[in-house]
């Protein structure tokens, strides 16, 4: 097990959920975009986007446990998360009744973002608690680290 792999667990987990923190900032930026994407000839509103994320490794969580306590061989290399894809939510539009909007079709509706505001808070609350909880973690091996260093 290396001396670095926490904190390279640690640093994965960080860019993802700043990713994820970026990605929702733009949705709630874009909440009202009805001009977003033109497409056959016609805007489209905005489409919400979601990061979907992975382990970077294959094994099970048994198996790397099991690995580090030293019951069986297995690799012990790259951990950590990485972002697969972003990806656009298929959520059908909202339908906002506003004869004014200069988007509106003929009978006074305009196809309004597919975001929702209480989605984006609580993904932007789970993100920003998962980045504060790896940053504690990413101090405590650092941490660990200096202590090792005044060892005698």
């Amino acid at each position: 097990m290396s001396l670095f792999q926490g904190i390279n667990t640690s640093a994965s987990a960080l860019t993802a959920n700043r990713l994820r923190l970026d990605t929702i900032a733009s949705n709630i930026a874009n909440a009202e975009t009805t001009r977003a994407n033109f497409a056959n000839g016609v805007w489209q509103p905005y489409k919400r986007k979601m990061v979907e994320l992975s382990p970077k490794s294959s094994e099970s969580f048994d198996n790397l446990l099991q690995a580090a306590v030293g019951n069986i061989s297995g690799k012990n290399g790259d951990q950590g998360v990485r972002v697969t894809s972003i990806k656009e939510d298929e959520t059908p539009f909202k339908r906002v009744f506003d004869p004014s909007h200069p988007d509106a079709d003929k009978d006074g509706y305009v196809l309004m973002p597919n975001v929702d505001m209480m989605k984006e808070m609580v993904d932007m609350i789970s993100a920003s608690r998962s980045y504060e909880a790896n940053i504690t973690a990413l101090n405590a091996s650092k941490n660990m680290m200096m202590k090792a260093l005044e060892i005698r």
